[in-house]
């Protein structure tokens, strides 16, 4: 079976940019460079990305002139909905002609932009507004004179075009954008959108990308949520907030997108939902925030245990990392925290025989017992567990046990299973257990069922990374409770009783807590539509809380905006399938929604990649059934080892994913050796040969071998929509075999072609950009092109 490419991943942003840089109309990094020049048919660029080592239908010549960016940097003000942007890209013509060229720049929406300014070298160029019927004229000529459907996926707005200006060959342009834009506001939620997917279309790389964001507002911000790339957000005002995103050669292909909202509540929460289909259950998100900064006095005081391996195999650099870890925890209690210390070989010692009170006193003396500390003996994990529970007795506090291991269980009692049930009797007070599995040696399965029985989540430090670092990162995240005992309910009005609940399959599902800064991000289905109350409960302090929050559930989504809320419910209940089956053993029905849930949305695990493959048949569920049956159960047998450690690893990452599953941008150079065999359930391969180039997100799927995500070049999204390359063909994943066979033929830049995008708009504009050809269904009717 051919072996699907590891080095393929076209995560979110680097297509975009790279666009800017090539012949005749390229992408800049929010807009597009056309060749102005009569006579020259000139296609946009596709990057040279590697694809599966067997013929690819359509070779495209590579082109004659070449652009490269050297670095874009997008700095950006918002302030209530206006958002000041300034753009600045430096790139070079390596090419042997001069160009002609006139920047386009697709809006975002219409209304969205009240004034651009370009500078080039220095030199400001006039841009003229474009509404969207002429932009509309203006992609059609483009796009008939070059037989390049790429600009159709722009169509249905209007756009800003600025007078020509020369780029020598050999020279360098640094191009400057300035521009004010009028945000949407969606559900209470102001709705930023930086257009970077243009630079899709490009040849290589982009050197350097900088995105670096800042909110400012008079109300305090609460929700900050980017559903598009993995940011870095910093608080440092509850009303100012600061969102960066960097990245290095690599090509993006989505556009940067940026939800937040204000206001004066103690917890605020926003819901934002998404229902392709009235006849099947909806999704939504919901985003709750408590404050940046808690007050001391009504954060409840916690009791915190640290579980700490101590045997022969944590000998050397581990125990010292380890006890580093310890040592932060420690310093980081407040007064009023009761803690303990339990070291654990053959034999178990604690600190002291039962829980204290921190203070000066007691961190100076537990200090003392760390450095104590020494590797020797076997490894005694329900001893230890055990004595940790039992310290725990006070159910009006949160309680916390951080636990670390690197091994098996090889002292004491030695089962899995009743391990897990011992310290699930033992826990009387609902403690959350924190697993921390270092190195490949550890029983993973084991981990992953305790923490599963006691409320937590485990984390997995591979043997290159610092045990301190990991654990340290984690509790600053929970180290200051502000609502424990969260639940979430959500009522619809004029929901009938018969109808059952409103809400179903939310994630995560378990009780959870909320801490200083943090902020939760919850997905589920909803049965019933209309106006919503949300209810959320807890205990801040001594004090039980009751929050509500008004939400409107869609009764029909009218296009794919917010697909990504779906995207991000079906990466984790990718996530708790694969727990389930882990922890209770095969089933057939979960196998049977998890390939499913891969045809639909993209999100292809080791049990599933083989559907990424040209020669599967994506309508034999029965086989595909069976095929990702055997691999799990052959896979997930695996208690320990690299391939344990990596796979419920990668299960944890879908559990607890806050952004549609992706992976991370593609580099475009094509790596060296074959990997092993196995690598990503069904094989997964280096290729070398240039692939068709991507238009939306390149699935996703775990590489149990690297250790993280990687995208699949034969499977992408666009909108709402899973394509898989067939035969030389996208094809919509929804499709039946009798659709497939009798799609409406439509020849590509006929007449019938462009009044089918004069019909439908950007909702089949954005399958148009697709370079191959495609069937697809808009509304009940099924075309090829």
């Amino acid at each position: 079976m051919p072996r699907l490419d590891k080095y393929c991943a076209v995560s979110a942003l680097a297509l975009a940019i790279t666009a800017c840089l090539m012949l005749s109309q390229i992408g800049s990094a929010q807009g597009l460079l056309v060749d102005t020049r009569s006579g020259h048919h000139v296609r946009l660029p596709r990057p040279h990305i590697i694809h599966p080592p067997y013929p690819y239908p359509h070779p495209q010549p590579i082109p004659a002139s070449r652009y490269k960016i050297e670095s874009l940097d997008v700095d950006v003000k918002l302030s209530d909905q206006l958002a000041s942007v300034q753009v600045s890209q430096s790139f070079v013509n390596t090419g042997s002609q001069q160009m002609e060229v006139c920047f386009v720049f697709p809006l975002p929406y219409d209304g969205a932009i009240d004034r651009l300014t370009l500078m080039i070298d220095g030199k400001e160029y006039d841009a003229q507004l474009l509404p969207a019927e002429e932009a509309r004229r203006l992609y059609e000529s483009i796009v008939r004179k070059n037989q390049d459907p790429a600009l159709l996926e722009w169509i249905g707005t209007g756009m800003f075009k600025t007078s020509v200006f020369p780029v020598p060959p050999g020279a360098k342009r640094t191009v400057k954008i300035r521009y004010s834009q009028i945000c949407r506001k969606f559900e209470g939620m102001t709705d930023f959108l930086f257009p970077l997917s243009t630079a899709k279309y490009t040849s290589d790389a982009v050197e350097h990308l900088k995105i670096h964001l800042v909110i400012d507002s008079k109300t305090p911000i609460k929700n900050v949520y980017c559903p598009s790339h993995s940011v870095d957000i910093q608080r440092p005002v509850d009303s100012q907030a600061i969102v960066s995103f960097a990245m290095e050669k690599q090509i993006p292909t989505s556009d940067f997108r940026l939800f937040y909202d204000v206001g004066k509540e103690q917890l605020a929460t926003s819901v934002i939902s998404y229902r392709p289909d009235p006849g099947q259950d909806g999704y939504f998100l919901l985003l709750a925030s408590p404050p940046i900064q808690a007050d001391s006095a009504e954060r409840p005081k916690k009791n915190v245990i640290f579980v700490m391996d101590r045997s022969g195999s944590m000998s050397g650099q581990k125990i010292e990392q380890a006890k580093g870890a310890l040592k932060f925890v420690l310093n980081n209690l407040r007064e009023g925290d009761l803690f303990n210390i339990i070291a654990y070989d053959s034999e178990i010692e604690s600190y002291r025989p039962e829980i204290q009170r921190f203070n000066e006193e007691t961190r100076l003396s537990a200090l003392g017992f760390i450095e104590g500390l020494y590797a020797g003996g076997s490894t005694n994990i329900d001893g230890a567990l055990q004595r940790a529970m039992s310290m725990l007795t006070d159910s009006s506090r949160p309680n916390y046990i951080i636990f670390l291991t690197d091994g098996l269980p090889t002292a004491g009692e030695m089962g899995e299973t009743k391990i897990d049930a011992n310290a699930k009797n033992a826990n009387r007070v609902r403690a959350r257990l924190f697993a921390f599995g270092v190195g490949y040696d550890v029983n993973s399965r084991l981990l992953d069922r305790l923490v599963r029985s006691n409320h937590g989540q485990s984390e997995y430090v591979r043997p290159n990374e610092d045990i301190e670092a990991a654990v340290s990162k984690f509790y600053q995240r929970i180290g200051a409770p502000v609502l424990t005992n969260v639940a979430i309910q959500v009522d619809v009005e004029g929901a009938r009783v018969e109808q059952g609940t409103p809400i179903n399959r939310v994630y995560p599902k378990e009780t959870l807590d909320l801490f200083a800064g943090e902020q939760l991000v919850l997905v589920g289905r909803y049965k019933v539509s209309g106006s919503a109350k949300v209810v959320i409960t807890g205990t801040m302090g001594d004090k039980e809380q009751r929050f509500d929050f008004p939400a409107n559930l869609a009764a029909e989504s009218g296009d794919s905006t917010n697909a990504f809320v779906a995207k991000l419910w079906a990466t984790r209940r990718v996530g708790e399938i694969i727990d389930q089956l882990d922890l209770e053993g095969r089933n057939e029905e979960l196998i049977k929604e998890l390939v499913t849930l891969a045809t639909e949305h993209g999100i292809l695990t080791p049990y599933t990649t083989f559907l990424a493959d040209e020669t599967s048949n994506l309508h034999d569920m029965a086989f595909n059934t069976r095929h990702a049956g055997e691999l799990a159960l052959r896979q997930l047998s695996e208690t320990d080892g690299l391939g344990a450690f990596m796979g419920r690893a990668g299960k944890g990452y879908l559990q607890r994913a806050d952004q549609p599953n992706r992976a991370p941008a593609a580099t475009v150079t094509p790596a060296g050796g074959m990997p092993s065999e196995g690598g990503l359930g069904s094989g997964a391969y280096y290729g070398r040969a240039a692939g068709p180039a991507l238009v939306g997100d390149a699935a996703q799927t775990y590489d149990l071998e690297r250790g993280e995500n990687v995208a699949i070049q034969t499977v992408q999204m666009i909108g709402k929509k899973t394509f898989f390359f067939r035969g030389g063909r996208w094809v919509d994943s929804k499709l039946t075999e009798e659709e497939e066979k009798n799609a409406n033929k439509i020849t590509r830049f006929s007449d019938d072609y462009f009044e089918l995008v004069r019909q439908h708009g950007r909702e089949i504009g954005q399958y148009y950009a697709l370079d191959e050809p495609v069937v697809v269904k808009i509304g009940d009717k099924v075309y090829e092109w």
